[in-house]
């Protein structure tokens, strides 16, 4: 049966994935009214929230575009940089979503931000205590590593859940600011801008339901054992 998720879940962050690139790939084919680049974007929306302290700059990649709060840079890939469409406008503003949560001091980002640290040690151990944990339990009956792997694993499902209301917040912003800042002036360019970043959001909940099957997996291995 868990096979069956597994192998369901990876299906559907294929289709997921898919269709979150053809979206972008749509709406960067849709030119923006006002005619403003993702960097102008961006920046237009960090002054009206009174952000000034933060760098906006290019970053190789594509889809690459994320908010460092460690530097306080919104960074933008060369396709939203300087495109002058839709997606552009829509991932830039998203992007400033972050750094307005930042300023504002929102609580799930500030939670999220306390977690990287041993989120990031978690991550890192986390395949080799596991399978290390199932071999020593199988030969010798010892499942106290394999219940580290479970817990470090338990963190980083914590982490992407956590991860949800922070993007999602983010983009419900930037929806809100490219209507009230008229960058956005037609429905069309509205609705375009809200189903891109609502297939961007949905790779973040597949992530999320794809890391809690997997713990779920695992806890069975080891409290079915225990049993």
């Amino acid at each position: 049966m868990y096979w069956i998720i597994f192998i369901g879940i990876a299906v559907i962050s294929w289709i997921v994935q898919y269709r979150f690139k053809s979206k972008f790939k749509k709406y960067s084919e849709m030119p923006l009214t006002s005619g403003l680049s993702g960097a102008e974007v961006a920046e237009k929306m960090l002054r009206d929230n009174g952000l000034t302290d933060v760098e906006i700059i290019s970053v190789e990649g594509q889809l690459t575009d994320h908010y460092n709060p460690a530097n306080k840079t919104v960074n933008l890939s060369p396709e939203v940089y300087h495109g002058r469409s839709v997606a552009a406008a829509a991932v830039a503003s998203h992007e400033c979503g972050h750094a307005v949560q930042h300023a504002t001091a929102y609580s799930w980002l500030q939670f999220r931000s306390a977690l990287v640290p041993i989120v990031s040690i978690a991550s890192r151990m986390t395949t080799w205590v596991l399978l290390g944990g199932i071999l020593l339990m199988a030969f010798s009956g010892n499942i106290w590593v394999l219940a580290i792997g479970v817990g470090a694993l338990a963190l980083t499902t914590l982490f992407s859940f956590v991860t949800l209301p922070v993007e999602f917040d983010a983009s419900n912003r930037a929806l809100a600011w490219l209507d009230g800042a008229n960058i956005t002036h037609s429905t069309e360019e509205h609705d375009g801008a809200k189903d891109a970043l609502k297939w961007a959001a949905m790779t973040y909940v597949v992530a999320a339901l794809a890391s809690l099957a997997t713990l779920l997996y695992y806890a069975y291995i080891l409290f079915g054992r225990r049993d």
